[in-house]
């Protein structure tokens, strides 16, 4: 006759959590190496499904998996602090059947990640340091801001041209906007307070935002002179068409150059990379993939606009593309050699010499 089993024990068994997070809950389903054991609802906290796992699996080893998004990394990083084997995914890299497509429930979703999670099909995304993080928010605040301060502008503008109120010639040539335009604009009446008032109300939030942008880019300065990045900052700054906001862009996005193996994973996870698609002897290479950090993108395609004028080679380069595309496809495959040197410069820590290619 076997002994009865008075206390459980799950030492060298493997339990696996895939959930699917929300702000008010979590679905989360449960498999062991050979079972489905249920999919539960809980309270969005960790310790909720430590909880939950150490009671009904006490002794096991933990794993979990959740999708990138809003919620960020500190989920990961509590479960990791309770001793439960944590995973974050790119939600687009989750293979999905075409039934779980057209049926798409929490059950569904947790399911498919507790399932991958088991099967080792899912590869983790890079979680960054908590401090990172916070540098990286100040760049992106940046490019709120400066994307609220070109919205309320261009509102400024189209008050004057709906009103008929014509910018004197003196500032029309104008790409950016001095104090004494600033002046002039205050200076605006309408015929009644209303319209006063109205534009009054635009030309105080420009005001605000660029005092907003002021500080914020002081702070991007200061934060660039630490020990943290001034070393990666100088090296940078000798690349041609590679301003500070630029350097410190790729820094806290990135944070390690060393994560990517290659240059094509550094490009891939830019979004440098273009749709390929071949069947038989056919091979079709077509536009720029959609996915990719958006905020690093942007800002070498920009850079790569003032590279292609500062360096020979590179400039060089351009005048060839020119030949046989139109002057955007051509800039992304100077922003693609932008990409390469930034990438030169930081794992060989040394400084870019100008007309070299």
């Amino acid at each position: 006759m076997q002994p009865q089993i008075k206390e459980l024990d799950f030492t060298g068994q493997n339990i696996y959590a895939g959930i699917d997070v929300h702000k008010n809950s979590w679905n989360v389903s449960i498999y062991s190496d050979d079972l489905y054991h249920k999919t539960i609802s809980q309270p969005p906290r960790p310790e909720a499904l430590y909880g939950y796992l150490s009671k009904h699996f006490p002794k096991g080893t933990y794993y979990s998996a959740y999708e990138a998004g809003f919620c960020g990394f500190w989920i990961h990083n509590q479960l990791q602090s309770l001793g439960i084997n944590s995973l974050v995914v790119n939600p687009a890299d989750i293979p999905t059947t075409d039934k779980e497509k057209k049926h798409k429930t929490d059950k569904v979703d947790s399911n498919k990640l507790a399932k991958h999670l088991r099967n080792g099909d899912l590869d983790p995304i890079y979680i960054h340091n908590v401090n990172i993080l916070e540098d990286r928010n100040l760049l992106r605040t940046r490019r709120t801001v400066v994307k609220e301060l070109t919205r309320y502008k261009n509102r400024i503008k189209s008050d004057l041209y709906f009103f008929g109120i014509e910018i004197p010639e003196n500032f029309s040539n104008k790409s950016y906007w001095s104090k004494r335009f600033l002046n002039w604009l205050s200076s605006v009446k309408f015929r009644k307070d209303s319209g006063d008032a109205a534009f009054g109300v635009l030309l105080d939030q420009i005001i605000l935002l660029r005092s907003q942008l002021l500080e914020i880019n002081r702070k991007i300065r200061v934060l660039s002179r630490t020990e943290k990045y001034h070393k990666r900052v100088t090296l940078l700054l000798s690349i041609p068409g590679v301003g500070k906001i630029t350097a410190m862009t790729f820094l806290t996005e990135v944070e390690d150059i060393n994560r990517f193996a290659n240059l094509e994973k550094l490009r891939s996870y830019v979004g440098l990379t273009p749709r390929s698609h071949s069947s038989g002897d056919k091979a079709i290479h077509g536009e720029m993939i959609n996915r990719g950090n958006r905020f690093i993108k942007s800002s070498i395609i920009e850079s790569a606009w003032v590279a292609a004028r500062r360096d020979p080679a590179l400039h060089l380069a351009y005048i060839r593309y020119r030949k046989r595309m139109d002057k955007n496809k051509a800039i992304v495959r100077i922003a693609c050699k932008l990409l390469d040197r930034i990438n030169f410069v930081l794992k060989n820590e040394k400084p870019y010499i100008s007309g070299i290619e």
